[in-house]
């Protein structure tokens, strides 16, 4: 079967934003983040030859995890407006690639990802994540694996991919355990409340004696330390919670399989051109006029 490559493209664009210095165009426009993603695509495109590339956006409004938590992700701060500017520019560009782009209203695009990647996995492709966001880490599996990106502290380590092997090594805990350990310990990108009290080695010592938070509120009188029986057992209904926020929805409609289509070079070169981006113009040029040489 094929290589595909699922991209999280908030998550990617934040990175091209605050890893690059700040660049302008002449009349003041941000060019950053748009810099920084499209030298980013051709990298991952050259380095793993993929068959199809989608390209995951956030629309806002996940509902489902609202009316659990109306709180969710309410401490987020909003995208700076360099970056917001940059955002249709990036989406043009993605599809003048011959990238596909997803985004639905109302449905978080961390869920269509990961039906996305578990439904290619089914079908026998190889699934590659570009994401640093933790929670895709409960879908890794013999074919599924993230890409993560370059640490901003040591760029030159480059693109690592992480396997269930890695994340037992990074979480403690095996990928089928990942939301159960998101659940205790909290996620405070997202809002959500952990156990108080609970830490990553505790979380992590319950989950391998009681495999799952069911399993933990089962055997609630006989945890240790003692002080957390009276804990789980008030906040049953809480950790019961937390889990459905933080494990990825996994039967939303995925796209139709498609392959990389040609990309609209000239709409490409436009952009570029527009962005004032000489040097990824000139690399533009020379990649689609001689494609085999990338």
């Amino acid at each position: 079967m094929s290589k595909w490559l699922l991209i999280d493209g908030f998550n990617l664009a934040y990175r091209c934003f605050f890893a690059i210095p700040e660049l302008n165009r002449a009349d003041g426009f941000p060019t950053n983040a748009v810099h920084g993603w499209v030298k980013s695509i051709w990298r991952l495109m050259d380095q793993e030859r993929p068959a199809g590339v989608l390209v995951f956006f956030d629309l806002g409004g996940a509902q489902d995890r609202l009316a659990l938590l109306p709180d969710y992700k309410a401490q987020r701060e909003e995208m700076p407006e360099a970056l917001e500017k940059q955002i249709p520019v990036l989406k043009e560009l993605t599809r003048a690639m011959g990238l596909v782009g997803v985004e639905q209203d109302g449905v978080e695009s961390d869920d269509l990802l990961a039906s996305e990647a578990v439904s290619l996995a089914r079908a026998g492709h190889e699934v590659l994540i570009v994401s640093s966001d933790k929670d895709f880490a409960q879908v890794v599996d013999d074919r599924i694996k993230i890409l993560l990106p370059p640490p901003s502290a040591n760029p030159k380590l480059g693109w690592r991919t992480m396997d269930a092997e890695g994340v037992m090594v990074k979480f403690g805990v095996p990928p089928a355990a990942i939301a159960d350990y998101l659940a205790l310990v909290g996620d405070t990108s997202d809002n959500i409340p952990g156990l108080s009290g609970v830490g990553p080695k505790t979380a992590v010592k319950w989950l391998l004696e009681y495999g799952s938070i069911e399993g933990l509120i089962a055997a609630a009188q006989s945890v240790k330390p003692e002080r957390f029986r009276e804990v789980i057992a008030a906040r049953t209904d809480d950790l019961r919670r937390n889990l459905k926020l933080t494990t990825l929805n996994l039967a939303l409609p995925v796209q139709p399989p498609g392959r990389l289509v040609e990309p609209d070079v000239n709409a490409v070169l436009r952009i570029l051109g527009e962005m004032e981006m000489r040097g990824a113009l000139a690399e533009a040029q020379k990649r689609y006029a001689q494609p085999e040489l990338f």
